[in-house]
């Protein structure tokens, strides 16, 4: 299966502006890889970097958090990998091995990527374990757990 942008649930980026968070919608066409996130995300300014938030055909997120040149990664679900090319590129980014289908559903990547924002990796694993919430509505958890759920809210209605 190929992602494409019609696959994408959430597409957003949020960052501090003066203390304040501004949310936007992420524009991105074609195929989406990785490499074209994190140059997508890149364009953006932030005092503490800036957050990329996606999620796909209701199966998995990614979080990508770019801060200078360093982009820190995070997928809830390391199973995505076998039937998504941009669940491939995170995981092969991460440097793990691929997991079976049949293996269970585990986050893998950095799950301290917004501790210092408001969100410890302990809540963030606990999150993307709870099976019954789609990973839109985690990104939604993650948003007001960090300030900005309605800034968050505004941004995938004006998309969809």
């Amino acid at each position: 299966m190929s992602d494409t942008a019609t696959d994408l649930d959430v597409a957003v980026a949020a960052y501090t502006e003066d203390g304040n968070w501004i949310v936007t919608p992420l524009v991105l066409r074609g195929e989406l890889d990785l490499s074209t996130l994190v140059s997508a995300l890149r364009r953006y300014p932030g005092e503490t970097g800036v957050l990329g938030m996606v999620a796909v055909d209701e199966d998995f997120f990614v979080l990508v958090r770019v801060l200078g040149g360093r982009a820190r990664l995070l997928i809830s679900d390391v199973t995505a990998a076998t039937e998504w090319p941009l669940a491939r590129q995170v995981v092969d980014e991460l440097d793990i091995p691929l997991a079976d289908d049949d293996d269970e559903q585990v986050p893998a990547g950095d799950l301290a990527i917004i501790a210092d924002l408001g969100m410890s990796a302990m809540d963030l694993g606990a999150l993307c374990d709870d099976v019954d919430l789609y990973p839109e509505e985690m990104l939604e958890e993650i948003a007001d757990a960090l300030g900005f759920g309605n800034q968050f809210h505004d941004a995938v209605e004006a998309v969809g």
